[in-house]
């Protein structure tokens, strides 16, 4: 299965920002939030679900979202991702392509991806900044099922601030020497990374029990925890965020106005 999906969030003249295309395609649908909440936000929130049995080895899929100049996206999922096999033994494939105009904001949280036993999935993330833009990406991988060994996984991570790299990441799942290595995952099974790229940056790397905090040369920083299932790991990512005064109060507040 081939598929798109697209959001376009413009601000609007009242300083709101406004969805101002929205393209669902099956396996991925986009609903924006609508009632009283969305009218007094000047934030636009789109939820992201898929269907249960997508990504299936052979889908490739791309979701590409626009933000512009100026306006603010809260783009959220709302069901972990199950990666399966599919009948010929093709990888899977998503793409999310993010661009965020000048002085815009974006975050972009899905729910955990779970790389299923015997799938081969393959992840890219490719974000593009404008002057003054601002980009918070989650990503947490489940390697298998309770019980069960965790499928192929290879992910890439790219991020740019104009011409310039911020960051380029890869991570892989599944394989077999990896998991077993002590500098891997360290025996546990979920991985879980966070790009914030948001106001004043971190000014030194700082860590805790599994979870760190690390600068990035250009600006903004990464954060990134291991645990043994995804909420807990979740709570890692929180409180290696939330290590940094300027994201605690600003970032990590926002968001809870919006859901």
């Amino acid at each position: 299965m081939r598929a798109t999906a697209r959001v376009v969030v413009e601000r609007g003249a009242d300083g709101r920002s406004v969805v101002r295309e929205l393209r669902s395609q099956a396996p991925l649908a986009l609903l924006p939030q609508r009632g009283a909440a969305a009218t007094a936000s000047p934030v636009a929130t789109v939820h992201l679900v898929g269907s249960a049995t997508s990504p299936l080895g052979g889908d490739d899929v791309l979701l590409d979202v626009e933000v512009g100049p100026g306006a603010d996206l809260v783009l959220t999922g709302v069901a972990a991702t199950l990666a399966l096999p599919g009948q010929a033994g093709r990888p899977s494939r998503l793409v999310v392509r993010l661009t965020v105009g000048d002085g815009g904001g974006l975050q972009f949280l899905p729910e955990p991806t779970v790389v299923t036993q015997r799938a081969d999935h393959r992840g890219e993330l490719h974000a593009e900044l404008g002057e003054g833009a601002r980009l918070r990406c989650r990503e947490v991988l489940v390697a298998g099922r309770s019980g069960e060994p965790s499928g192929r996984f290879h992910g890439l991570v790219r991020v740019t601030d104009g011409a310039r790299p911020l960051l380029v990441q890869e991570q892989e799942l599944g394989d077999h020497g990896l998991m077993a290595s002590a500098a891997h995952l360290a025996g546990r099974r979920v991985l879980g990374t966070e790009v914030l790229v948001w106001g004043e940056d971190p000014a030194a790397a700082v860590a805790g029990e599994w979870w760190s905090l690390t600068p990035l040369a250009g600006r903004g920083g990464l954060a990134t925890a291991v645990g043994d299932d995804a909420i807990s790991t979740q709570r890692a990512l929180a409180e290696a965020v939330a290590a940094h005064p300027g994201w605690s109060a600003g970032v990590l507040g926002s968001t809870a106005a919006v859901r």
